[in-house]
């Protein structure tokens, strides 16, 4: 009787330890708006509703776990044959349902985000709006993926890149207050986005003040009067900027200290994702141009 008790009680313990283990294997992750999302196993069939997680997830080595993105996720070139749908605002339900994703990506901006889960989808909501955020969602979804260490080996390769573009800014710019516009309504890069962080990092100044907020709408007239050394937009933008009332006034535009970038250039410079390296290259690049014309 006495083995008999015995060998019942290490069968015991062993389907402790067996469901110890399936316990384990559960993925649970905490989003950025403090929700625990769990997941039986980690995700299969993603739907990625914003370009920069849609890079995120295949810098880490999940590309191939994507079913679906937003219409302006466009890079690594694989996903532009993926199904497209919409955006923050027009993204359909009825598709994404049909996909059966194990999560859709999305940022807190989506306006789908309690329709999917009141469908009993699953949806992680990540914000970038700077340098840590951006360290913090590559590391969420290395865990979300179970991919040790990806999103480390990501920001790593990430703060070498920016370091050796800070190397190539030309003391003769540096310092310079920059005015980046985001958006021509106008909307401009502060000091606390993560654009801001990447200016700071190459030793250039902003005319916004740190409390002014990552991507504040600015009084055009604030621009005027602020003269910022070096003006950064999109090409579009930065050739129709002398046509506002008093731009052509800055100083700036009429010394050619200002820099219009192509539309793949802009996406990658307003993506706060793995190519936020590459982004810094191409800002010291413009600021190369600028000194040796001055």
């Amino acid at each position: 009787m006495a083995l008999r008790r015995v060998a019942a009680l290490l069968f015991a313990l062993a389907l402790v330890a067996i469901g110890a283990i399936g316990a384990r294997a559960e993925v649970v992750v905490r989003d950025d708006r403090g929700v625990e999302v769990a997941f039986a196993a980690a995700p299969r069939r993603v739907v990625s509703l914003l370009p920069s997680l849609t890079e995120s997830v295949c810098a880490i080595g999940a590309c191939d776990r994507l079913v679906a993105t937003d219409r302006f996720s466009n890079w690594p070139a694989s996903v532009e044959q993926l199904p497209k749908l919409g955006g923050l605002d027009d993204a359909p339900v009825e598709r994404i349902a049909a996909l059966k994703p194990d999560v859709v990506l999305v940022s807190s901006a989506a306006r789908i985000i309690g329709r999917l889960e009141a469908l009993g989808f699953k949806v992680v909501v990540l914000e970038t709006r700077n340098g840590a955020d951006t360290r913090n969602t590559l590391r969420l979804l290395a865990q979300l993926f179970d991919k040790p260490g990806a999103g480390d080996a990501v920001w790593s390769r990430i703060e070498t890149e920016i370091g050796a573009a800070a190397k190539r800014v030309p003391p003769a710019v540096r310092g310079g207050r920059v005015y980046f516009e985001i958006d021509s309504t106008p909307y401009a890069a502060g000091p606390e986005s993560f654009v801001g962080e990447m200016l700071a990092r190459l030793g250039m100044g902003n005319i916004l003040a740190p409390d002014a907020g990552p991507f504040p709408k600015v009084n055009p007239e604030f621009v005027v009067r602020a003269q910022p050394d070096v003006i950064m937009a999109s090409k579009p933008n930065l050739q129709e900027m002398r046509l506002r009332p008093g731009w052509a006034s800055l100083r700036a535009l009429e010394r050619g200290q200002a820099c219009g970038f192509e539309p793949a250039q802009f996406d990658l410079l307003t993506r706060p994702g793995p190519r936020m390296g590459e982004a810094a290259g191409v800002i010291a690049d413009c600021l190369v141009r600028i000194a040796a014309v001055h």
